[in-house]
């Protein structure tokens, strides 16, 4: 049985004055709610100009040489932060060491910076799947974690079933670009029919864009029309 509103709120405000958030890069108090203070998320590496179709950082806002050259699969691609300290040792704490608490806060940040866009949202968000082995090693897939609060604090509905990943690719993060296309190739698939027309593919870090293409032009096929790709941070 789900517990009242009030219930949870009484909870949250106990567990605020027991546990006060603390910053996790420097433990100063935290600003907001968050377990992160205000100076430190003032000096975080904003990803502020853009490739609007696959976020590669600019000098400013625009489409970068190789999305002119040879679009994505996908329409456009946000991630507000860019993959260097503090926030890649955020992320690999989460990923690799199953913090959660790191997860909590990039996930936040990523729904904070989606939230004062003022572009159409989509009807459905679907996080990156891992394959089953995979996700008994690590005991949780972090991409669905960083969509639970995204979803919840935009109102667009999460479909972590959506697609499954039918084989088990080598890690990316070990591979060079060509070999990174190469490994997720024919990767996934969609374990239902797509309903929508408007959907964003949710993942922690956009490197090459290897990954989250191989799932758009599984989508594509299944009749999106347009498609967004969402992440906490950009590499490169």
């Amino acid at each position: 049985m789900k517990r009242p509103r009030k219930v949870d709120g009484c909870i949250s405000f106990i567990q605020s004055i027991l546990f006060p958030p603390a910053c996790l890069l420097c433990d100063a108090p935290g600003d907001g709610g968050d377990d992160l203070c205000a100076g430190c998320r003032a000096e975080l590496p904003w990803n502020r100009a853009a490739c609007e179709r696959c976020a590669a950082p600019l000098p400013q806002p625009g489409l970068c040489g190789a999305c002119l050259k040879h679009p994505p699969p996908f329409d456009a691609a946000f991630a507000p932060l860019l993959y260097r300290a503090p926030v890649d040792w955020l992320l690999q704490r989460f990923k690799f060491n199953g913090r959660l608490p790191p997860g909590r806060l990039c996930g936040g940040l990523l729904a904070a910076a989606l939230l004062q866009r003022a572009t159409p949202l989509p009807q459905l968000i679907i996080p990156v799947p891992l394959h089953p082995s995979r996700l008994r090693r690590r005991g949780f897939n972090q991409a669905l974690e960083l969509a639970r609060p995204v979803a919840a604090g935009l109102g667009v509905a999460l479909a972590p079933q959506l697609c499954r990943r039918l084989r088990a690719t080598e890690t990316q993060s070990l591979l060079a670009a060509r070999e990174r296309r190469r490994n997720v190739r024919g990767a996934f698939e969609l374990t239902a029919p797509l309903e929508v027309r408007h959907v964003a593919i949710l993942d922690d870090v956009i490197a090459t864009g290897s990954t989250v293409g191989e799932l758009a032009r599984v989508l594509r096929r299944a009749g999106a029309e347009r498609i967004e790709v969402w992440a906490v941070a950009r590499a490169g």
